[in-house]
């Protein structure tokens, strides 16, 4: 997974290098030349069905431009690299909303699901490989990148996935081991079987060691359940943890939990403070959460306004 999150790094630096194609007609010719945008174009806000003046100066500059026209080649591989960033794009982005909005990101806090991981890695190269192919395209000179409103949001929407991106390596490569490092404790039970959110972490149902979760304030014993192999319940919920808002999402109601043994209680530690790797963590998600929304809002700018 490390090779993985280096080699990402890598093809978003060399994506960014990318050369794009030479200048062609914008918004740059009306503030050249003082003109407003009904100049050229029949709607006043620019962009559309050209006035004559229009069609004769694009005339012109399809006459003068030394800009390669795309083959047909080229437009395949510009709609396959759209329609892969979009498919990946809704992939990814759902997978964040369901984590966040519906799991929680407290579900992850001892230790990071790996299917998240690699769908998130995976996500994340695809992203960034289509982007660049369709910023190729799309983007050309730096002119239009820069005095643009589409160049200026798309550096803003690249700005926000390199956040994602050099976020998540951090949380994989530095935090993730942190998390986990909490489930490798040794077990020692303590008397009266009263446990804090800490001591239960160890109780995690791997290398022998009993499989507990609390409930409510309870703490249940699924070690002896076959549906709690290794210590995970349908490959999301881990022993080791405070349950009570995961398991209100299950298909099943609380008789299901109820039905296996009660070994303790949860200790009830109010003023507990998280350690700072798992501050950093919520606030990573939550931020990414927020970049998700921001940059589904540059989409409806491009599109609508």
């Amino acid at each position: 997974m490390k090779r993985l999150l280096f080699s990402l790094l890598f093809l978003v630096f060399a994506s960014l290098a990318a050369p794009v194609l030479p200048a062609s007609a914008t918004e740059i010719y009306a503030q050249q030349t003082g003109k407003s945008c009904d100049a050229c174009h029949v709607d006043p806000a620019g962009g559309g069905e050209l006035t004559a003046a229009g069609k004769q100066f694009a005339a012109a500059r399809a006459v003068k431009s030394e800009a390669p026209q795309v083959s047909a080649a080229g437009k395949v591989v510009r709609f396959l690299a759209g329609y892969l960033h979009m498919l990946i794009a809704i992939l990814w982005f759902g997978t964040i909303l369901y984590v966040h909005l519906v799991l929680k990101p407290a579900y992850a806090a001892g230790g990071l699901p790996r299917g998240e991981v690699k769908v998130g890695v995976l996500s994340m190269g695809v992203m960034g490989i289509t982007g660049a192919i369709l910023t190729h395209f799309r983007v050309t000179s730096l002119d239009m990148l820069l005095h643009t409103r589409f160049g200026v949001l798309l550096l803003v929407k690249i700005s926000l996935y390199l956040v994602m991106v050099f976020s998540a390596a951090y949380v994989v490569l530095v935090i993730g081991p942190k998390l986990k490092g909490k489930r490798r404790e040794p077990v020692a039970l303590p008397a009266g079987k009263e446990l804090t959110l800490d001591e239960l972490a160890s109780f995690d149902g791997n290398e022998g060691r009993p499989a507990y979760f609390a409930y409510e304030g309870k703490l249940y014993d699924a070690s002896a359940s076959r549906l709690w192999k290794q210590g995970v319940h349908m490959g999301r919920h881990h022993a080791g943890e405070d349950l009570s808002e995961a398991l209100k999402l299950a298909p099943h109601g609380s008789e299901k939990v109820l039905l296996m043994p009660e070994v303790g209680s949860l200790a009830d530690v109010t003023q507990r403070k998280a350690p700072l790797h798992e501050r950093v963590f919520f606030f990573m998600a939550y931020m990414n959460l927020t970049i998700v929304f921001l940059i589904v809002l540059i989409l409806s700018l491009w599109r609508w306004a």
